[in-house]
């Protein structure tokens, strides 16, 4: 008898074969121990059919055929086994067709060293091969899983947003799936992305998590949208800071117990997002301004307040304009006093008084009067915060 007549006296066995090496792989790798994660009789076919295929690839006429190696790992990937286990198991399954063709070879003293040499450098060759097979199909179904489940989320971000998910049961069953808790506090974020289909906080998600802060996002072609469970008095404070790392503009609305109200709660963080003053990075919460967060959601109303009630001041040459609107801006920050806003300023507070009355000559009107400041405030959020339009 020769070497192959060696492999096919083992092929011959193959049904035993198989059975003998899933149970080893079995107990070998503890991976393959959880039933309901690998079938026996799962394990047993599969390792059926490539000591199959392996022992066919002695057979002078057979070529190598990947396909059950491929399969394999694609299977193996929808059960969610690891590649790293999964190559490990069919390591262990060479190793074990080997040793039985060894053990079949000492009963033929007729089969030459020569011969096993040869046949040891072609099984282990088939190895790389297969193993090479069996690790891109993993790959390739683990990356397709993963785009499935992230269109998934997405899609059920989606519908707790619109409110297309009402009945407290898919709430429930939604926010599981999510990996939220059932019951809020949650918030909104709305980033503003600085071109189409880029999301502006890349790696905020997986820092969150690590803060123990859940969340789920949705990927607009202007705006990267996230829900996030505040599940202590310390989370929002917690997610602002790491919201902050991403040095995009953000808008993050108030904290809300159910996810009924995820729709509107996205209409505040996009109020929010509107009012961010300046064209740069940051992070603006609803809650720390509601009056600029009032004007933002009204934007064409506010535009002709700004003419009512300050369009003789913008009707100014550009130097003056900004002297005087920057003046005004001081004073309400200073609560109305003239000496606050010329520290913050660096003027005498001379300066601030005739720059105000100023503003009140050329408009018509007295700071002293509450309805007054009452416009000139909403009019100069309005000038300093301009807003676009804000979707529902």
């Amino acid at each position: 008898m020769d070497f192959s007549g060696v492999v096919a006296a083992i092929h011959a066995r193959l049904p035993e074969l198989g059975e003998r090496l899933a149970e080893r792989i079995r107990s070998d790798v503890e991976a393959y121990r959880d039933e309901t994660l690998i079938p026996f009789d799962s394990l047993r076919r599969s390792c059926t059919a490539n000591a199959d295929l392996v022992l066919r690839h002695f057979h002078p006429a057979e070529a190598p055929d990947p396909g059950p190696a491929r399969e394999t790992g694609r299977i193996r990937a929808e059960y969610g086994m690891p590649l790293a286990d999964t190559l490990h198991a069919y390591r262990i399954g060479f190793e074990f067709l080997w040793s039985r063709i060894l053990e079949e070879a000492r009963a033929h003293p007729e089969v030459s060293d020569t011969e096993l040499v040869a046949g040891s450098a072609q099984i282990w060759a088939l190895f790389g091969r297969y193993a090479e097979a069996v690790a891109e199909a993993h790959r390739e179904t683990t990356a397709e899983l993963s785009l499935q489940r992230q269109a998934r989320r997405s899609a059920l971000v989606e519908a707790l947003l619109t409110g297309a998910i009402a009945d407290r049961t898919t709430l429930w069953e939604a926010a599981r799936e999510l990996g939220m808790p059932e019951r809020g506090p949650y918030a909104v974020v709305a980033a503003e992305s600085v071109a189409p289909g880029t999301g502006p906080l890349t790696g905020t998600e997986a820092a969150l998590r690590q803060a123990g802060l859940p969340s789920a996002w949705r990927l607009l072609p202007d705006q990267q949208i996230g829900l996030v469970a505040l599940a202590t008095p310390a989370a929002e404070h917690a997610a602002v800071r790491i919201l902050r790392r991403a040095h995009a503009r953000v808008g993050l609305s108030p904290g809300f117990g159910s996810l009924r109200d995820t729709p509107q709660a996205l209409r505040f963080a996009r109020l929010a997002l509107a009012g961010l003053p300046g064209a740069g990075p940051g992070v603006a919460r609803f809650d720390d301004d509601p009056f600029a967060m009032v004007i933002a959601a009204a934007p064409a109303e506010a535009a002709h307040l700004v003419t009512v009630a300050l369009g003789p001041v913008l009707d100014l040459p550009a130097p003056e304009r900004a002297r005087l609107l920057e003046t005004l801006e001081h004073w309400f920050a200073a609560a109305g006093s003239a000496a606050g806003a010329a520290r913050s300023l660096f003027v005498h507070p001379n300066t601030v008084r005739y720059r105000l009355r100023r503003v009140e000559e050329l408009t018509g009107r007295t700071l002293s009067d509450p309805r007054t400041a009452a416009d000139f405030r909403a009019a100069l959020l309005a000038v300093t915060r301009p807003v676009g339009h804000v979707t529902a």
